[in-house]
C-alpha cells in the first residue's frame, strides 16, 4: 500500500495535489493488458447480463475505448483470459519525500485452467523520490505441478528514510525519531496441498537492515531505539512453518470465502541470525456477499503477530503497515506504532456506485494494539476509520485501484493508495 498522506504534518494543498495526480495518472496513464488464454473470473456486476461474465462490467480500458475510440478489454468467447496484467503509474509530492514517481502492477494467471478459482498472483511496486527514498517490492503466489504445490515469495530492496515513535500503544508524535537504513528481505515458502483449500509447508526468511543511523527524538529525549539497543545493522535469518486455508473466490478481490494463514518463524544463529527469537503470525479473513444481485461485500480481517521467545531487532518488531502486504493501519503512517506484540482487527463494507462496476466505494474501520504482554496487559485500543473509492482497472481479474482516506487519533489522517483490495 502506498501511503500518500500519512499524517497531519502535511498541508492540505499538498494532500490534494497528490490525490489529484494519483487519480489523473490512474485514469489517463493506466496500462491495462490482457494476453490470450484461459483465466475465468468470478465477478458479479449488472442485472441484465450474466453476473459472472466480464460483459456485465466495465473497466478503465472500456472507458478509454469510449473516449478515444480505442480497443477496450475483451474476453474470449468463453469469458476467459490466460494472463491479466494491470499497471498503474503514480506521481506525487509530499514534504517528507519530495517528488515521487513509481509503478504498481498486479498480474493474475492460471498455470492450469482446470482449477478455476486458484489463480497465481504476482504483485510488484517500484518507487523513487527526490529524497533518495527507493523501494522495490515483488510478491508472488504461484501454483505448480497441477496445483499441488504453491510457491510464495516476498522479495524487497529498499533505501528507506523512516520515522519511528517508540514502543507501545501510547507513543506520541513528540517522540518522533528519524531513522535511515537500507533493507533487504527474502522470504520463500513452499506449500503442499493436503486437501481441498488446505495447504502446509515451510521455507526460509531473511530480514537484513544495514547502514542504520538515527537523528534522535525531536523533543531531545532518549529514543526507544537507543534504549532498546541501538545497532548499525541487524540480521534475522530463520525457517518458517506455514499452514494455509484459502477458499476465497478471487485472491485479488474476494466476493466470498474464508482465508486463514498461520506462520511460525524461528530465527537461529546457525542460519546467520544475530539472535535467536521466534514469532507467530495469524492472518484470518472472512467475506460475506450480501446479495445475489450485487457485488456488495462485508469483509472482516484479523491479524495477530506475537513474540514467542527471544528479543528481535528493533526494526523487525511488529508495527503499523509492516504486515505481509503493508496494509494494516489505514489512518496512520507506517511505523506510527510499534511493539513486542500486535493485535489488529478491521472491517470493511464494499459497495458498487455504478451498475457496470467501473466505480465503487468502501467504508472501513480498524482497531489495533501493541501490548508488551497479551496475557497480563490490558490492551489499549487504537482506532481509525475512513472511506474510499474503487476504480475498476481490469475487469478480467477484478482488479481495482483503491484510493482511501483514513482518520486516526491525535489528528492523524491521510490518503492511502493500493492496487488490489487492501485485504
Amino acid at each position: 500500500m502506498l501511503q500518500v498522506y500519512p499524517n497531519a504534518k502535511f498541508s492540505l494543498f499538498v494532500l490534494n495535489l497528490r490525490f489529484v495526480l494519483t487519480l489523473v495518472s490512474a485514469l489517463c496513464g493506466t496500462v491495462v493488458f490482457a494476453a490470450n488464454g484461459g483465466l475465468k473470473t468470478h465477478i458479479l456486476f449488472g442485472d441484465t447480463t450474466r453476473v459472472d461474465s466480464p460483459a456485465a462490467q466495465k473497466d478503465v480500458g472500456d472507458l478509454l475505448h469510449t473516449i478515444f475510440n480505442k480497443k477496450g478489454h475483451k474476453a474470449d468467447q468463453d469469458g476467459v483470459r490466460k494472463i491479466n496484467l494491470s499497471v498503474v503509474p503514480t506521481l506525487g509530492y509530499t514534504l517528507s519525500t519530495g517528488f515521487a514517481a513509481g509503478l504498481s502492477g498486479v498480474a493474475t494467471f492460471y498455470t492450469d485452467s482446470k482449477h478455476a478459482g486458484e489463480e497465481s498472483v504476482v504483485n510488484a511496486q517500484l518507487f523513487y523520490d527526490s529524497h533518495s527514498q527507493q523501494t522495490f517490492i515483488t510478491q508472488s503466489n504461484i501454483w505448480a505441478l497441477n496445483h499441488q504445490i504453491k510457491f510464495v515469495t516476498d522479495l524487497r530492496a529498499t533505501k528507506y528514510p523512516d520515522v519511528t515513535y517508540g514502543l507501545g500503544s501510547s507513543s506520541t508524535e513528540l517522540k518522533a525519531d528519524n531513522i535511515n537504513f537500507d533493507y533487504i528481505r527474502f522470504y520463500q515458502t513452499i506449500l503442499k496441498k493436503v486437501t481441498t483449500n488446505f495447504y502446509a509447508g515451510g521455507g526460509y526468511n531473511l530480514d537484513y537492515h544495514f547502514e542504520i543511523t538515527e537523528e534522535g527524538n525531536i523533543d531531545n529525549s532518549v529514543s526507544d531505539f537507543k534504549r532498546y539497543g541501538e545497532t548499525s545493522s541487524s540480521r534475522s535469518s530463520g525457517y518458517n512453518l506455514t499452514l494455509l486455508f484459502d477458499s476465497r473466490t478471487n485472491p485479488v478481490n474476494a466476493l466470498g470465502g474464508f482465508y486463514a494463514n498461520a506462520v511460525y518463524r524461528d530465527n537461529l544463529k546457525a542460519l546467520g541470525s544475530d539472535a535467536k527469537w521466534s514469532t507467530i503470525q495469524l492472518d484470518v479473513r472472512k467475506y460475506f456477499k450480501l446479495s445475489q444481485h450485487s457485488n456488495n461485500v462485508l469483509a472482516f480481517w484479523s491479524y495477530t503477530w506475537l513474540t514467542l521467545s527471544g528479543r528481535q531487532p528493533y526494526l523487525d518488531l511488529p508495527s503499523v503497515g509492516t504486515d505481509t502486504y503493508n496494509n494494516t493501519g489505514r489512518g496512520y503512517a507506517i511505523d506510527r506504532f510499534r511493539g513486542k506484540n500486535m493485535l489488529y482487527l478491521e472491517s470493511e463494507y464494499r459497495f458498487g456506485i455504478t451498475k457496470n462496476g467501473l466505480i465503487g466505494g468502501v467504508l472501513f474501520g480498524n482497531l489495533e494494539s501493541y501490548p508488551r504482554n497479551v496475557i497480563t496487559n490490558v490492551p489499549k485500543l487504537i482506532p481509525a476509520a475512513g472511506t474510499g473509492l474503487r476504480l475498476k482497472i481490469n475487469k478480467l481479474s477484478n482488479t481495482n485501484l483503491c484510493i482511501d482516506y483514513g482518520i486516526g487519533t491525535d489528528n492523524s489522517h491521510g490518503v492511502f493508495v493500493n492496487l488490489g483490495e487492501v485485504f
